[in-house]
């Protein structure tokens, strides 16, 4: 099956090399690229692609917004991916709970955009862990105040350090590690955690921990 991706940045140089790359790929094909988070927003409704791949800082309309916009949209089945400079942007948080799939450095290397595009489309989500802790940290103290943490009381013991740790950004490998089980234990663990908790993926699990606090910066 062939993956329908849409390009969205105001730079034509990193949406044509982005497009070389993807040019490359059997499996991927870019149907548009957008220098405007408007126009990102009316070629997905027209063009339906499975991901799109949304720069923050866009002229008319920004990428929070744009995500926002398409994820709001009636019938949406298009996966965001959200990209922030190495200085990140107080967007990035907002647009996770606006519904992104994901969030990636925009310096990482064309091959892990084209994996991280792969795993999207699949309805997995995926965060760059050293964006996510320099990104709470930076902007925690703009937060939400915090707030009762809806369902944490359902979790097991087990499942809400499982939780603090997907918080942590860790990959189900690291948690594997940490708390000597194996993989599929902790698969397990992570599915019944965003069952509970009403979240729709990882990345949002690690949105609601630091919403409501749940973890130290």
């Amino acid at each position: 099956m062939t993956i329908k991706v849409l390009l969205a940045d105001d730079h034509s140089m990193f949406r044509s090399g982005i497009r070389a790359v993807l040019d490359t790929q059997p499996d991927l094909e870019c149907v548009a690229e957008v220098a405007d988070g408007a126009a990102a927003v009316a070629e997905v409704q027209r063009l339906r692609p499975d991901v799109a791949v949304m720069d923050v800082r866009m002229p008319r309309l920004d990428g929070l917004a744009a995500t926002e916009a398409v994820m709001a949209a009636p019938g949406n089945a298009t996966k965001v991916l959200v990209l922030t400079t190495y200085d990140l942007d107080a967007y990035v948080y907002q647009a996770i709970r606006a519904g992104a799939s994901g969030f990636l450095l925009k310096s990482l290397p064309a091959e892990e955009l084209i994996a991280a595009i792969r795993v999207a489309a699949r309805g997995d989500a995926l965060i760059d862990p050293s964006v996510t802790r320099r990104l709470i940290e930076k902007f925690a103290d703009h937060l939400e105040p915090p707030v009762p943490a809806p369902g944490l009381d359902r979790l097991t013991a087990r499942e809400h350090e499982v939780l603090l740790l997907v918080a942590e950004a860790r990959s189900n490998a690291e948690i594997a590690r940490v708390l000597r089980v194996g993989e599929e234990t902790v698969k397990t663990h992570v599915s019944r955690i965003l069952a509970k908790l009403g979240l729709r993926d990882r990345v949002h699990a690690v949105a609601y921990a630091h919403r409501h606090r749940l973890v130290d910066r």
